[in-house]
């Protein structure tokens, strides 16, 4: 369809999450960067190879060979033949495959249900091997859709983290978000990052203190990038919470930080991001801060087509003043080279409002991106696309912070 300029119709498979952000112009103009400025055009279509992707859905990679390279086209397909992912990828991208610094003797794995309100979600939790009680962690992952390992095309980075951190005494928690499992609620008049992140949470961190493995009174939250920002209204919510992990999480609002993200994006990879998306997404921006904004505003109005409730939550929302509330240890932890959450843009707003505090630890890893993985030279989505892991001075630091922060009594009621 796309080779034959049929994007109007590709616009219609669309699911309607993912429709109200990316338009046939849109898809005709990054077609044709990618593919036909950048590659020649399509030479031929080879097999393609489909995964179980979680809550009904299937991802399916189709190779392309091109008159000058290849890639692949990723798409997530759900039963009824909806689009929910639409992907340009690099060809031969690999799968996951287990860290180096993973000791897989040394801990095990159980499935488990994380419940809050009306929907379940499912989980895994990995418990060392041995008597204990251990240390734990909840592991909250980034915005948007992201099952337990925020899984991004053949990378896990929160499965790395996780077996990491239990094969150095951790237990760790990590579980599908609700809007993975139920999509349908992101496009819900009243969603908001609270309900997404904070209920289950809350959960997650009592199930872990209810477990004899753990130690009640030593259950941290590890967020990273969305879930590093929310943490500290988790830990405000949750006062048994022993302390926050904050992985690049951002301070910049959100819709301002992805106009400087599509800015950054439309200049490192022109072809992916055409001036057409940028204009649009300032237009919405420009709404979230206009005086006249209210829960009456249309989501098709608003960046990325989440509803009026979502930006009015994150808009009243301060994560540092709300961390500065918390008598609480926490190690806050940033990539260089990350152009999502940066160290000017972002960091520089946890110094500020913490930096001066002994009991807040501030580490910034220079060769790291947004998912910690290690690199070299300007950072863009592609360096994304094959198979890496985060960063072993992430694990490991993160586990020796962890195991030297002392616990605090737990009354479990």
């Amino acid at each position: 369809m796309a080779g034959a300029g049929r994007f109007e119709e590709i616009e219609q498979l669309l699911a309607p999450s993912l429709r109200a952000v990316v338009s046939a112009r849109l898809l005709q103009e990054a077609w044709h960067g990618e593919v036909v400025a950048k590659r020649g055009g399509v030479a031929g279509v080879g097999r393609p190879v489909s995964e179980g992707a979680g809550a009904g859905l299937v991802r399916v990679s189709v190779p392309i060979d091109c008159r000058e390279g290849e890639f692949a086209l990723v798409v997530v397909v759900d039963e009824g033949g909806s689009l929910h992912g639409l992907q340009l990828a690099a060809a031969g991208t690999g799968a996951w495959t287990m860290p180096s610094y993973v000791e897989p003797e040394r801990f095990f794995e159980q499935d488990v249900t994380v419940a809050a309100g009306t929907h379940a979600v499912p989980g895994t939790l990995s418990l060392p091997h041995g008597e204990g009680p251990w240390p734990a962690v909840v592991v909250l992952s980034g915005g948007g859709p992201f099952d337990r390992d925020e899984t991004s095309g053949p990378n896990k980075p929160l499965k790395d983290l996780a077996w990491g951190l239990a094969s150095r005494g951790v237990a760790v928690l990590r579980f599908d978000k609700v809007t993975y499992t139920h999509r349908e609620m992101m496009t819900a008049s009243d969603f908001t990052m609270t309900g997404e992140y904070v209920p289950y949470a809350v959960a997650a961190v009592r199930l872990l203190q209810g477990r004899p493995e753990v130690d009640a009174g030593r259950v941290f939250l590890v967020g990273h990038s969305m879930g590093g920002k929310v943490a500290p209204r988790v830990a405000a919510e949750e006062s048994s919470v022993a302390g926050l992990v904050i992985m690049a999480g951002d301070t910049q609002p959100m819709h301002r930080a992805a106009v400087r993200v599509v800015r950054y994006l439309a200049r490192v990879s022109p072809g992916m991001v055409p001036e057409a998306a940028v204009e649009g997404l300032v237009g919405q921006a420009a709404v979230v801060d206009s005086p006249d904004f209210s829960l009456s505003t249309p989501a098709t109005e608003l960046p990325f087509g989440l509803p009026a409730s979502y930006w009015l939550d994150l808009r009243d929302y301060d994560p540092v003043a709300t961390a500065a509330g918390l008598d609480k240890p926490m190690f806050i932890l940033q990539g260089g080279r990350d152009y999502q959450v940066t160290v000017a843009d972002d960091l520089s707003g946890w110094r500020a409002g913490l930096g001066h505090r002994s009991d807040v630890t501030i580490r910034v890893y220079d060769a790291d991106n947004h998912l910690f993985f290690p690199g070299e030279g300007v950072s863009t989505p592609e360096e994304y696309e094959a198979a890496q892991h985060v960063d072993p001075a992430v694990v490991e630091d993160v586990a020796e912070w962890v195991a030297a922060v002392r616990g605090a009594g737990v009354r479990l009621s």
